[in-house]
């Protein structure tokens, strides 16, 4: 089985990418698409040079990998994607190939999260809209929606990773809820800057409090971003 797990940044997606890979049975890569989208948009991230030294940068070629032989002879392939990586000119007919799950989190938390590490976000690069674009194309390819929040992982990993490999056709795993400090083998060279947290952790985080409150100009970004978030947790499993 391929797994594409789609999110936006600040998603629970690294904790959610240590969980499967800490299963005997899965490889996993890290944003794959992440130095192809530096190289294309020329946008200025953190580690932007390491990043474009460090990862192959053909947009073809990562979706080849994709889709390729299973690296390690593992059975299962779990794919860590950003929403607003797949820019115009991204390879798109290997979606068709991979089952497509969509990780969500409430938009206050996510530009709460974002701006401790990069000033200054826009709405294109928190990825809520990309990712309702990318519900509905996998929609029309005719695979069934699977949907998570991160919110509900945080509440209770054990029952919602079980729906979740329930969801997938895929049999539950108790290693999926611990994984060793320190990263994984597998993270991009940008996990110095964006990945303390969950380095520092060996399973999921507890439950998070209340909607953050926001300055003013984050929490009008939050706002631009609720609608996509709500259309996306109208499907999620519970």
């Amino acid at each position: 089985m391929r797994i594409a797990m789609w999110s936006g940044p600040r998603n629970l997606s690294t904790a959610m990418m240590y969980s499967f890979g800490a299963r005997a049975d899965f490889h996993i890569v890290d944003e794959p698409f992440y130095a192809p989208f530096l190289a294309r948009t020329g946008a200025d991230h953190p580690m932007r040079a390491e990043i474009l030294a460090g990862h192959p940068t053909d947009p073809k070629k990562v979706a080849q990998s994709l889709i390729g032989p299973i690296p390690e002879n593992k059975l299962h392939f779990y794919q860590k994607h950003m929403t607003h990586h797949m820019v115009e000119g991204m390879p798109r007919d290997w979606i068709s190939k991979v089952r497509n799950v969509f990780l969500i989190r409430h938009p206050a938390y996510v530009v709460a999260s974002y701006a401790k590490k990069r000033e200054g976000p826009s709405l294109d690069d928190l990825g809520f809209l990309q990712q309702a674009d990318l519900l509905e194309e996998v929609r029309a390819l005719g695979q069934t929606s699977i949907v998570i929040d991160s919110a509900d992982i945080r509440a209770d990993p054990e029952h919602m990773l079980k729906l979740l490999c329930a969801a997938l056709g895929l049999n539950w795993d108790a290693s999926m809820l611990h994984w060793p400090v320190g990263g994984h083998v597998q993270d991009g060279v940008w996990s110095k800057h964006w990945y303390e947290a969950v380095h520092n952790s060996t399973g999921f985080a507890r439950a998070e409090d209340g909607i953050p409150l926001l300055e003013p100009e984050y929490a009008a970004l939050a706002e631009l971003a609720l609608p996509s978030y709500q259309k996306l947790a109208k499907l999620k499993l519970a």
